[in-house]
């Protein structure tokens, strides 16, 4: 009787082990409800990138700390990962990233009514829970690989992060727009980019508990453990690793950790900067939507790059253009827009060469039985290392400069480059 629900799952998952024509149709239909979420998903990260620090230091009355509300949202994010990874490999991808989306969408709301009563304590809290939202958005990318064959899985990756560039480009240039609507009912006008957050994160939490069925997780489980079967093999012996699957999955994450360290850290102090040397709101909005349309929008040509010139070498792109986007910022003259959206856009754009080839080569050495439970666990240090350079931002920043922040942290991409080196080194 237990095994009931099992033999019902399997049957109902039989004719896609029968057909490669029904896995591709899946695979297409997965990947375009992943699109479709990321588009809100991309509006709700892109409140708190913009404006969070802004909110923080107008509460707290200190630089110093502007950092803090970027390390709260990305340790929610580590959290997050870890959470959402977990019950996306136990339930499947559908009831993990809809909870953390809908866990997001719930931070957001907190956010807006700590402004509402200037409460620091709530306002942390929410943070930390907005967090969920940031990671379940990256987790999404996920989603999208599972039925891919291996030449499709960088692409795959990328498709769903470019869409992540339609919500998160028109999230900051909505900052007036939502501060306005915010101030009109009775809200600090740096609340309203999160009552937009709220809105988008839950729409993107529905997507995918409302469209995402047959789950794609579970259905590619369903074939890996058939392929056992008829291999006469136990499923969990069935995945024979490749040679340095394992290197592979540190390399990944060495990739992803360092690329993520630099651009929070830059990011984060980047509209205290702005706002130090006069900069409008509306100016540290176009500048940040910018930023993050280079961190998605160039997704498609980097996937494209990545399966076919391969992983290492976007790996090693990363660093450079991360160590440029560094020069440039620490170069900026403060009153200068143009040249500071210039070091932001290349900043967002080594993040994406850096996110892109890190989660292929994660994808392709993970075992496919525990894949979501390894990604989520990856991407728990992702966020961790996040959370690191969002506290160490505006520490630097406050006993230095903006330029000596900027230039440790292209330095810091070097690093990319004896990782890779040691990757392709014979085991």
């Amino acid at each position: 009787m237990t095994h009931e629900p099992q033999i019902h799952t399997e049957s109902r998952l039989s004719p896609y082990a029968a057909s490669v024509e029904m896995q591709q149709r899946l695979y297409k239909r997965s990947l375009l409800i992943v699109v479709l979420s990321q588009i809100f998903g991309g509006a709700g990260l892109a409140a708190g990138v913009t404006v969070g620090a802004l909110l923080a230091q107008d509460m707290l009355g200190s630089e110093s700390l502007a950092g803090v509300p970027s390390a709260l949202f990305t340790l929610g994010s580590a959290a997050a990962a870890m959470l959402v990874g977990r019950l996306s490999q136990r339930y499947g991808r559908r009831l993990g990233l809809s909870a953390g989306f809908f866990t997001g969408g719930i931070g957001a709301l907190g956010v807006i009514l700590a402004a509402v009563n200037n409460s620091i304590w709530l306002l942390f809290i929410s943070f930390v829970i907005y967090g969920a939202g940031t990671a379940t958005n990256l987790q999404a990318r996920y989603a999208g690989t599972d039925l891919a064959r291996p030449d499709q899985r960088a692409k795959s990756i990328s498709i769903a992060m470019v869409s992540t560039t339609l919500g998160a480009v028109a999230g900051p240039n909505l900052v007036d727009v939502t501060g306005d609507f915010a101030t009109s009912v009775g809200v600090p006008a740096l609340a309203g980019p999160f009552m937009l957050g709220a809105a988008a994160f839950i729409l993107a939490g529905l997507v995918f508990f409302l469209f995402l069925r047959p789950d794609p997780f579970i259905v590619a489980k369903a074939l890996h453990n058939a392929q056992s079967a008829m291999q006469g093999k136990p499923a969990d012996a069935a995945y024979s690793p490749r040679k340095g699957s394992n290197k592979g999955l540190i390399v990944g994450a060495a990739v992803m950790i360092l690329t993520q360290i630099v651009m929070v850290a830059i990011m984060t102090m980047t509209p205290i900067h702005m706002k130090h040397h006069g900069h409008s709101l509306s100016d540290v909005g176009l500048v940040i939507g910018i930023h993050i349309g280079f961190m998605y929008f160039p997704s498609l040509i980097t996937g494209v790059l990545a399966d076919k010139i391969g992983r290492t070498a976007m790996s090693i792109a990363s660093g450079v253009v991360l160590l440029s986007a560094g020069l440039v910022a620490a170069a900026a003259p403060a009153d200068s827009m143009f040249v500071l959206i210039v070091a932001l856009a290349l900043l967002g754009l080594g993040w994406n060469f850096g996110l892109i080839s890190g989660t292929a080569i994660i994808v392709d050495s993970a075992d496919p039985v525990t894949r979501a439970k390894t990604q989520g666990t990856i991407d728990v240090l992702v966020a961790l290392s996040g959370a690191a350079g969002g506290v160490l931002s505006g520490m630097v920043v406050s006993s230095t400069s903006y330029a000596t922040l900027s230039l440790a942290g292209g330095a810091l991409a070097l690093l990319l480059i004896p990782v890779i080196i040691w990757s392709i080194k014979k085991a």
